[in-house]
């Protein structure tokens, strides 16, 4: 039993068949939800159905798009933990600072829990080949969940896109393509090759479905938190698709009566002063962000000068009470050591970010020291070796080892 209804244009509401292929709508090309019937889930879906079930994001199988199990196509998308972090807490002023540890997803970043949804649903529907333009981690995941359902798979990236990134791709088996240009350049590489090429675009929020996969991460932290959202969720924000996935499963927990009415965190959407369109919309009182101009940021997963979703991201923050900012560029390495040195946990760089807005809004007294705030930690470090440099003493076997500058 499945519980979506049709789908629907995030902006002017037009209504599509779930059931048939589409991409984003054709009145205003802007994207589409995924809808549920909500009420008929309330009545045949309970808190108590979750327990016992595995600890992946496809315990939550009701409040997803695929209609029959059988065509989940799956890698062992666990349940990422919750870690406090109280050496950083103490240090920062609160007593209560969480990390949501994305890394531990298969392909190492939380791209695996859209790509999960996207590639399960294009199998459903029926299709074999897929493309995606990728700035880094969702062209690895696209690659090996489409290797996994026996799919033909097309990747765009900048040519600086990191070396991980690139290589995993080829080792999954994708057509991997890099570009001397942005991953808007790539987007339109992908957009001009459909016809041609017969893929279907997974490009973030140009189809209906990573969004939903994404949306599993709010749906993990209620659930990780009793029921009781935090106060304040920081989250990197590139395309989006993490953040209004959130702000989606929050209003539908809401909605099924799982969550108090009202009783939402604030978001943050934090972006890199090197490529900040939504920060930058969302001071200047915009909707819709201004594309950013000679995008440049060591956190691939933020260079992303023009978003599809844009609206979206800053109707959540804005629904929220959050804001939107962006912090220097230049702070981003220090942090990474800074956070792994003090937690044992190494941060991506996109996730750097969130740390430097975290101190920037303590300063402010923008969040309290009592409050409950989660950062989303969406990639392994690991996967990022451009992003540090480090110099590291060098020890001489054939002389004798001066113990004491040691």
């Amino acid at each position: 039993m499945h519980f979506v209804s049709h789908l629907e244009c995030a902006q002017c509401g037009q209504r599509y068949d779930a059931t048939t292929v589409q991409n984003l709508c054709v009145t205003c090309q802007r994207p589409l939800w995924v809808k549920y019937d909500l009420e008929a889930l309330r009545e045949k879906f309970d808190r108590r159905t979750l327990f016992g079930r595995p600890p992946s994001l496809w315990r939550y199988l009701e409040l997803l798009p695929v209609f029959d199990p059988a065509n989940i196509v799956s890698l062992a998308e666990t349940i990422t933990p919750v870690l406090q972090l109280k050496q950083m807490g103490a240090e920062l002023g609160l007593d209560h600072l969480y990390v949501k540890d994305e890394s531990r997803l298969p392909t190492g970043s939380f791209k695996a829990r859209g790509m999960a949804l996207a590639i399960s649903k294009a199998k459903e529907l029926g299709i074999s080949k897929v493309a995606v333009p990728t700035a880094g981690n969702a062209g690895g995941a696209m690659a090996a969940y489409a290797a996994r359902a026996g799919m033909e798979a097309y990747v765009f990236m900048p040519e600086d896109t990191p070396a991980i990134n690139q290589k995993e791709c080829y080792l999954a088996g994708a057509k991997t393509f890099l570009i001397n240009g942005l991953i808007t350049d790539c987007g339109k590489l992908v957009g001009e090759g459909k016809p041609i090429k017969g893929w279907f675009d997974v490009s973030t929020l140009k189809e209906p479905y990573r969004i939903e996969g994404k949306k599993t991460m709010g749906l993990e932290l209620a659930e990780q938190f009793d029921w009781q959202l935090p106060d304040v969720i920081l989250y990197p924000t590139g395309g989006g698709t993490g953040l209004i996935g959130m702000w989606k499963a929050f209003a539908e927990l809401e909605a099924l009566g799982w969550l108090k009415p009202g009783r939402k965190p604030r978001m943050i959407s934090c972006q890199s002063d090197g490529c900040a369109p939504i920060a930058t919309a969302f001071a200047r009182g915009d909707r819709f962000a201004v594309k950013f101009e000679n995008a440049a940021t060591i956190a691939s997963g933020l260079r992303v000068p023009a978003a599809v979703g844009d609206f979206m991201i800053l109707d959540a923050v804005r629904a929220s009470g959050g804001v939107a900012l962006a912090t220097p560029e230049a702070d981003i390495p220090g942090w990474m050591q800074h956070v792994c040195s003090r937690e044992g946990l190494a941060i991506c760089p996109e996730t750097a970010v969130c740390f430097s807005a975290l101190k920037q809004l303590l300063a402010e007294g923008k969040i309290g020291r009592a409050e409950r705030v989660v950062i989303f930690n969406t990639g392994a470090a690991q996967k990022y070796p451009e992003a540090v440099s480090e110099t590291l003493p060098r020890l001489d076997l054939n002389r004798p080892i001066d113990w004491a500058a040691i």
